[in-house]
Order: structure tokens, then sequence, then C-alpha cells
């Protein structure tokens, strides 16, 4: 029996094919990324209709703003379809068949493109990531000011604790406390700040505790004090709020809008405040697993696009390979949610997409490689 002998994959052709992924990297990535672009512009135009001041040319600057975080979300598709246009063209062309009957394997033609695609998944996750999240956070700025006038609440975590804002028609309210219970929207060691229209203090309220009630804020052992007055002590003070759970949770930073180096001090910052890390910590992983993710992408598009071309049945295995794609995007978009809910570990949530896609695509490729 006669055994082909494998011979290494010489520089050139190694750079040949690491060039031609690029290529058609770049080639998908600014396609996408312009039809993103539009689908971006005519999305915030119509939320934005009517609003003073809301000219096409701020429009298309939020969108534009967007425009590297969605690129972010997207980016595995990038992969998939530059991956798989490279390997049907170079076999189309019979490059890789008279390269794999030099004794070349497939594994070998893999290693260019899964370098470059690992490059690609950390140049995303320190690089993109950092930059998508700072202009998210401007567009959002901006966006807001073209939103209603409600009265709104922020919050921000320090070293010290959460801070709390309200703004409200009889004033402004700073709240700090030192620590918090999410389960029952309890704060603890609790100082509020309360500021009249024209900015000027009025009062303060020292409390044990205060809990979250529909309408105010329930305050324990507090001591009040006034400009002018002598300190006051209540067992029990009310404190009139609009705010509500969901508001609070959702003043904070979204995960989308943090850098990808803050995420783990932000993560800190919130466990010792009391409150739910799953989404940031979701996030973070996320970004952990896209060289993973990224180098699935390839294997992948390998299995469907380095087979023999065969009449009538090449638009087939490139459409297998979209849906495909399409699959586990929708099977990530579960698991994220399973892993948001607390159902699946948040390591076991990011890390999972990437996994089930070299588990269906590498025994393809060793199929492909035998036979």
């Amino acid at each position: 029996m006669a055994v082909r002998r494998q011979r290494r994959l010489s520089p050139t052709l190694s750079g040949y094919i690491a060039r031609q992924f690029a290529l058609w990297f770049c080639v998908f990535l600014l396609g996408i990324a312009g039809i993103v672009l539009l689908a971006g512009t005519a999305d915030r135009l119509d939320r934005l209709a009517g609003r003073e001041g809301a000219t096409f040319t701020v429009v298309f600057s939020i969108a534009l703003l967007r425009l590297p975080s969605l690129i972010q979300e997207v980016m595995p598709f990038v992969v998939l379809g530059a991956a798989m246009f490279t390997f049907w063209r170079l076999t189309r062309t019979n490059e890789l068949v008279v390269a794999r009957a030099a004794g070349v394997s497939v594994w070998q033609f893999l290693l260019p493109a899964v370098a470059l695609s690992v490059l690609i998944g950390a140049a995303t996750t320190t690089l993109l990531n950092p930059f998508g999240a700072a202009l998210l956070a401007r567009a959002e700025i901006m966006e807001a000011a073209f939103g209603r006038s409600d009265q709104r609440a922020t919050m921000a975590l320090r070293g010290g604790g959460v801070w709390l804002q309200q703004v409200g028609d009889d004033g402004r309210t700073m709240l700090h406390a030192s620590g918090a219970s999410e389960e029952t929207m309890t704060l603890y060691e609790v100082i509020v700040f309360r500021f009249g229209r024209d900015g000027g203090f009025t009062s303060r309220l020292d409390a044990d505790s205060a809990t979250l009630e529909p309408g105010n804020w329930l305050m324990r052992d507090v001591w009040m004090s006034e400009p002018g007055l002598p300190t006051e002590f209540r067992e029990t003070l009310r404190v009139p709020t609009d705010l509500t759970t969901r508001k609070i949770l959702d003043s904070f930073a979204p995960a989308e809008t943090m850098s990808f180096w803050q995420l783990p001090e932000f993560i800190q910052l919130l466990r010792e405040a009391g409150f739910s890390t799953q989404k940031h910590r979701l996030e973070f992983n996320k970004l952990l697993a896209l060289p993973l993710l990224f180098t699935a992408m390839v294997v992948l598009a390998a299995s469907f696009s380095l087979r023999p071309q065969r009449r009538g049945r090449v638009g087939l295995i490139v459409l297998a390979g979209v849906i495909s794609g399409f699959l586990l995007y929708f099977l990530s978009s579960l698991v994220f949610a399973l892993g948001l809910s607390g159902k699946l570990p948040v390591w076991v949530a990011a890390w999972t997409p990437a996994v089930i896609a070299l588990a269906l695509s590498l025994p393809l490729l060793l199929h492909l490689e035998d036979g």
C-alpha cells in the first residue's frame, strides 16, 4: 500500500493563503460594515424622527459611532465568509488540489488562516472592543440629548461604594451607600444629600439602611440635618422617589459600553457593592473566547469549502455552510440567554458556541482528509 508522504507547507504557499484570506476578510468586512451602517442610519432616522436638531448629519454621526461595536457582533460572520470564499476559490482554481497531490495536508492549509483568525480575534478583543465601547458610550450620550426629558437616575460605582443620583422637578438628590442587596434592593450605611432647583444644599440624611418600595425609599434609623436647625433622629422615614429596581439596574453602564480592560475592575466593584455580575462576566468571557470562536469559523468554512468541485453541488455546499453559521448564531443567542438567567455557568455559556462549532466541523475535516 502506497503511503502519501506529507510535505511541509512552504513559506511561499503559506504566505499566499494568508494574503488571500486577509484580502477577502477586508472585502467582507467593508461590505458588511456598509450594510450595517446603512441599516443603522435608517434605524436612527426612524427613532429620532421629528426630534428638534436631529438632522441627517447628526443621525449619521450617531450611526457611525455605533458602527465599531456592531461590527464586533457580526465579526464571526465576516471570518466565516472570508474563509469560505478563500478556500472555495483556491479549490476551484485547483491550487489546493495540486498542493494536496504534492503531499500538503488539509491541516497545513488551515494553518495560515487559523493563525490570522487568532490574531483577528485577539485584535478584536484588545483593540476594537475598547475603541468601539468608547464610541458607543459617546453615541448614547448624543442620542440621549434627543430623548424625553423625564426624571432620570444615574448610578456609579467607586471603591467607596455606590453613588446614585436622581434629578426631579423639585431638585437633585445624591445618595451614597457602602453596600447593597440586589434581591431586596436595600442599601446599607446610606447618606443622602438633597439640593433644591437652584442647586443649593437643603438637607442631609444619614441612615443605617434604605429599602426601595413603590414610590419611596423606606429609611431606618435616620439622622436628618438641615441648615440652621438641630439634627433630628427618626426611627423610620419615607423619602419619595419615582425609581424602580429596573431603572436603578439599567442605570449601570451597559457591558457593551465598557472596554475589555475595564470589565474586570467593574465586575469587582459590582461584586463588592452587592449587585449581580452575571451580564458583565458573560461579556468578559465572550471577549476572551473570540480567538477560539474565529478559529472555529475557519475550520467550519474549510469543512464545506475544501471538498472537490462537482457540477450542481457547489451552491448547495456553500449554502450549507452559511446555514450552519446562522444556526450557530441562534445557538449562541440561546446559550447566552441561559447564561444571563443563571441556568448555565457564565464561562460555559461564553465558550460553548466555539466548542460546538469545532466539535461539528473537525469530524468533517477528518473525513475529508482520510477520504
